[in-house]
């Protein structure tokens, strides 16, 4: 195992592994400990699936995963057991996004408008001299 990477510790896996779907058709999962660390791993750095550390396994694997299970409802019913489990009600989220404004947002359509003030329009002394 490579450092820098997220791994599911023994108490967390404790947590998740009653509630993963059983009921699944077709051929035996992978590892699923390795693959959810691999989902949480990438949902937390924000990177392309391709991307994904080949420790994990094959990315292709990690996104299906992650993908159908959230199509078919298991990603809710898994963080709403574990929230059940939590200690407290209490959420919190942080959030540092930000978004870049293209060089002609500050002005808007026909450029910047100035405006007179109200003293000005209605004949009002000037405030400065040229």
């Amino acid at each position: 195992m490579r450092k820098g990477l997220f791994w599911l510790n023994d108490k967390q896996w404790a947590l998740i592994e009653p509630h993963l779907p059983t009921n699944q058709t077709g051929p035996v999962r992978d590892d699923d400990r390795r693959v959810i660390s691999g989902i949480i791993h990438m949902l937390q750095c924000g990177a392309r699936w391709r991307d994904c550390p080949p420790d994990y396994g094959p990315y292709t694997t990690i996104y299906n995963r992650f993908n159908r299970w959230a199509k078919r409802g298991h990603w809710r019913a898994i963080f709403e057991a574990l929230a059940r489990c939590g200690k407290d009600g209490v959420t919190l989220s942080i959030d540092s996004t930000t978004i870049k404004a293209h060089r002609s947002a500050s002005g808007g359509k026909g450029g910047s408008m100035s405006k007179r003030s109200a003293a000005r329009a209605a004949g009002g002394p000037r405030k400065s001299t040229r």
